[in-house]
């Protein structure tokens, strides 16, 4: 019935809503997520930078496992 890319866009497109709903659900004040070491977070007055370089790799690690797994089992 779908094609391979069908496929694969039907599976990442249901990861991606997946993945929006986690973050609006740990979006509250308890999450780890943004303030992992290694996050950089500059502030000199009322100028502010943010680079989350940690908090990017770990949900670069989280994603690549999961499309490895579904790439694995799945297809």
């Amino acid at each position: 019935m779908f094609s391979q890319p069908g496929k694969i866009l039907i599976i990442a497109g249901i990861l991606l809503i997946v993945a929006g709903v986690l973050l609006l659900a740990l979006s509250g004040k308890n999450t780890f997520l943004g303030r992992l070491p290694g996050d950089i977070y500059i502030e000199k007055g009322k100028f502010q930078v943010y680079f989350p370089i940690t908090t990017g790799i770990l949900i670069s690690l989280i994603i690549s496992g999961l499309v490895y797994i579904i790439k694995r089992f799945l297809l």
